[in-house]
């Protein structure tokens, strides 16, 4: 069993809320039905490459459960795509490693790169197959869900995930810049 520190298990419940608050209050409708574009996304990838896969499953599933529980019901074929983005970008992070305070164009096409597949996993093919397999949902209108899903969570995550990573990573000292005075 993994243990956590008290730092990832705070980190999980701050992301977790970030995530639902952003996902339930903050988002832009599209012409699609149930389909937003929002904020959580970003949030939820630079949360995950900070503090891990696990920590990343857990603060999207959490997250995005509460927010579906404020429309009425969890939609877990959605939620399981919300856990794929932030494990995903949680393995991520362990390449880029913000926390050494490097965060260059290198690290931000490696970023948008992960984001892109990941959602186009998440939103075109994990949860529009589960919303078949659970829901018994038609697939043309669940792909075109994914769809626009994809290019709405793509889009924020480029433009906000990649600010947020060099934000991070301009208000922390670089790995090894600190030195010891005599």
């Amino acid at each position: 069993m993994q243990k956590f520190s008290v730092k990832t298990i705070v980190a999980i419940g701050i992301g977790a809320a970030l995530f639902f608050v952003l996902h339930t209050y903050v988002a832009i409708p599209t012409p699609i039905p149930n389909t937003r574009i929002s904020l959580d996304y970003p949030v939820l990838a630079v949360m995950s490459m900070l503090f891990g896969p696990v920590a990343g499953v857990l603060i999207g599933t959490i997250g995005h459960a509460l927010s579906d529980l404020t429309f009425g019901s969890i939609w877990w074929s959605w939620v399981a795509g919300s856990a794929f983005f932030g494990l995903a970008m949680g393995l991520v992070g362990t390449k880029l490693k913000l926390d050494d305070g490097d965060f260059g164009v290198k690290g931000a096409v490696t970023f948008n790169i992960a984001q892109i597949i990941a959602h186009l996993i998440s939103w075109g093919a994990i949860a529009p197959a589960l919303d078949i397999l659970i829901y018994n949902e038609p697939a043309d209108k669940l792909f075109l869900q994914g769809a626009m899903g994809s290019f709405g969570n793509i889009l924020s995550t480029a433009i906000v995930g990649t600010i947020l990573c060099f934000a991070y990573v301009a208000a922390r000292p670089k790995k090894g810049s600190l030195s010891k005075e005599d």
